[in-house]
């Protein structure tokens, strides 16, 4: 009887964890509450898509100009508004061998959209890691250290419309 409670404990666990729901504000209704960009200024938009985001989905780093914004957990989205030019997005992750840098120029009054996933090092290295532990890991690590990109994310520029339409039921980041 123990060990049925106990599977019984675990799945609601698991399925718990899959159906979590994010309570911040959804894109669509909160670019109608809040006004636009000061002048001079752009909104910059970083999301991620919803999917399962794993038992603990701790969320990803994620940094505008050096300046930590909120953590991006599956189906979220943060955003911040600066003056026009040229900025960085950055992420790195804990025990990750490698950072995100992607430089970017905004104009005054444009609102610009990155969608943030996985990168294709992180993706291999996950998969080394699973299939050879610690000793996969770091074979693949080395392997893999001349890579375009060397971080954990791509921060993909989307389109307004496509990414308005991506964008517009996933939750803002608490």
């Amino acid at each position: 009887m123990l060990w049925r409670a106990a599977i019984l404990a675990a799945l609601t666990i698991v399925i718990s964890g899959c159906a979590a729901v994010r309570s911040g504000a959804d894109f669509t209704t909160l670019s109608h509450k809040i006004d636009p960009p000061k002048p001079g200024q752009a909104r910059i938009v970083v999301f991620r898509e919803q999917a399962y985001g794993g038992l603990f989905d701790e969320g990803w780093d994620v940094k505008l100009d050096g300046e930590q914004m909120r953590n991006l957990r599956t189906g979220t989205y943060v955003y911040a508004d600066r003056p026009a030019g040229r900025h960085r997005l950055t992420s790195s992750m804990a025990l990750f061998p490698g950072v995100t840098e992607r430089d970017f120029t905004v104009s005054p009054g444009r609102t610009y959209f990155f969608l943030a996933r996985l990168s294709e090092r992180a993706r291999t290295l996950n998969a080394a890691s699973a299939a050879g532990g610690l000793a996969g890991l770091v074979v693949v690590s080395a392997v893999t250290s001349g890579d375009s990109n060397p971080g954990p994310l791509d921060f993909i520029p989307l389109e307004e419309t496509a990414a308005r339409e991506a964008i517009s039921a996933i939750r803002l980041a608490d």
